[in-house]
């Protein structure tokens, strides 16, 4: 592969992450194409790539100039009410400039089921994008993958958090549908085979494991890895997916408006029926037991590379629809306090905020309102954090907008919110310590923004102050402890 230039959108994805480096150790170049050049900076092999700010709707002919192969990894599923619509406009954008830059490949990781069926909205989505980026000339190699396992995709997620929370389960008929699961590290392999195999490929590839089990089968399965007891489920053939996606959205990490589009997929058959992809591709996928257990193992290890929540998630976004008078205004809580801990102890601690640690303050009220977020569709407080931030990172029902080590943290809200809300931390080195600078601001839009404000604005005095008091004196026990 050494020579071969290729594009890679979605790289900082749950795929994409992981499909970069091994790119890189087959001595591909590399260039990515991200919106948001800075959630790569954080990537241990972010110094051995290209990163083009774009994006796969709109001019990319600077960026392709060159390229032989490009993989399309992005996708729009659950973020508002014309997703799809967004979906199919971007992949025949993506088709136009691969074809004017005299592409050769395009390799695109779809999602299985027949075209006959009547699919879910998701599953017909995926497959309109492929014949799309079809559509004008470009060699497509199309990659049908049905329930991927790996720490951190969305479904293992789902697996894991509706196993391990709930040893009884309400189940609806989804849970009896057959599946074909297939190992995050197989799927990465394909990819990278897809990318190198010389020849013509073109067609549409069915990737599947050796395993062909039920969703009930695959959570017992979970469950005995796990070591946990059995657990039972009832079958309530009425449960609608709406109410099942509401369910989810409660019990684990994974949204609401994300959970829909997955438990509507659920109602199809995602199995191995078209051309196979061991046909063509140099793979022998694990099993599911092996793909479980290794996904369970990197998840308690901490050794989670990528995540579905390292994706930008616009559904928990409001829009922007409001006239100026509504919404204009930017409320403020601002608070600061010295502390005698320099500013790289001050973020050192700050940087383990949230999560199991926890806010400093008011943890009961940060837990309830992660369980009403999670009630009307938000992410809660389950997605947790992992152990180094980066920009991009979700935390907890926040995602890090900017990281300046020992100067500043910046968190955007992603909780369910009739506007939008920032928490931000700016460290100002002194010679006697440090002055820490605690913000929260909240554009509201329109009356009922201002009302919430003003109903929260009780809780924010008793939270905010502990919180930065909090992070003080942590700061500064940590300070004695290594001066």
């Amino acid at each position: 592969m050494s020579g071969l230039r290729v594009l890679v959108t979605g790289a900082s994805g749950y795929v994409g992450g992981r499909l970069v480096p091994a790119l890189l150790k087959q001595e591909a170049e590399v260039c990515c194409l991200a919106r948001t050049p800075a959630k790569l900076n954080a990537a241990t092999w972010r110094s051995s790539v290209e990163v083009a700010q774009g994006d796969v709707g709109g001019p990319l002919a600077k960026t392709m100039k060159g390229v032989d192969v490009a993989v399309y990894l992005v996708h729009s599923i659950g973020q508002g009410t014309g997703w799809a619509d967004r979906e199919q406009r971007d992949a025949w954008n993506f088709a136009r400039e691969a074809a004017d830059a005299n592409v050769r490949r395009i390799v695109y990781l779809g999602g299985l089921g027949r075209d006959g069926d009547a699919l879910s909205r998701h599953l017909q989505s995926r497959h309109d994008v492929g014949r799309l980026l079809a559509s004008t000339g470009v060699e497509v190699v199309e990659l049908r993958a049905g329930v991927i396992i790996g720490s951190g995709s969305a479904s293992f997620e789902m697996l894991r958090y509706l196993v391990e929370v709930l040893p009884v389960m309400v189940t609806p008929r989804w849970v009896e549908t057959r599946c074909q699961p297939i190992a995050i590290a197989d799927i990465v392999t394909l990819l990278v085979d897809a990318v190198s195999r010389p020849g013509d490929l073109r067609g549409v590839y069915d990737v599947g494991g050796p395993d062909v089990v039920t969703y009930a089968e695959m959570m017992a399965i979970y469950a005995d890895i796990a070591g946990l007891a059995r657990r039972r489920l009832i079958r309530v053939p009425l449960l609608t997916p709406g109410l099942s996606s509401h369910w989810v959205g409660l019990v684990t990490p994974v949204p609401v408006p994300l959970a829909r589009e997955l438990v509507e997929s659920l109602v199809n058959e995602v199995t191995v029926q078209g051309r196979p992809a061991t046909e063509a591709f140099s793979v022998a996928p694990m099993g599911l037991r092996e793909a479980i257990r290794r996904a369970l193992a990197a998840t308690r290890d901490d050794n989670v590379p990528t995540s579905f929540v390292d994706a930008d998630l616009v559904h928990f976004r409001p829009a922007a629809t409001d006239p100026d008078w509504s919404g204009g205004t930017v409320l403020k809580d601002v608070r600061s306090v010295m502390t005698s801990a320099d500013s790289d102890q001050v973020f050192a601690c700050l940087e383990q905020i949230g999560g199991e640690k926890g806010w400093y303050s008011g943890e009961w009220l940060w837990r309830v309102r992660g369980v009403m977020d999670q009630l009307i569709g938000g992410p809660g407080l389950r997605r947790g954090r992992r152990a180094t931030l980066r920009v991009g990172e979700a935390l907890d029902f926040w995602r890090v907008e900017d990281l300046t080590p020992g100067r500043r943290l910046s968190l955007h809200a992603e909780m369910r919110l009739p506007g939008e809300a920032w928490l931000s931390w700016d460290l100002e080195p002194l010679a006697s310590g440090t002055k820490i600078t605690q913000t929260a601001l909240f554009r509201p839009r329109g009356l009922l923004g201002r009302l919430y404000w003003l109903g929260v604005a009780p809780f924010h005095r008793f939270v905010f102050p502990g919180m930065l008091a909090g992070l003080a004196s942590d700061a500064e026990a940590s300070a004695r402890r290594c001066p």
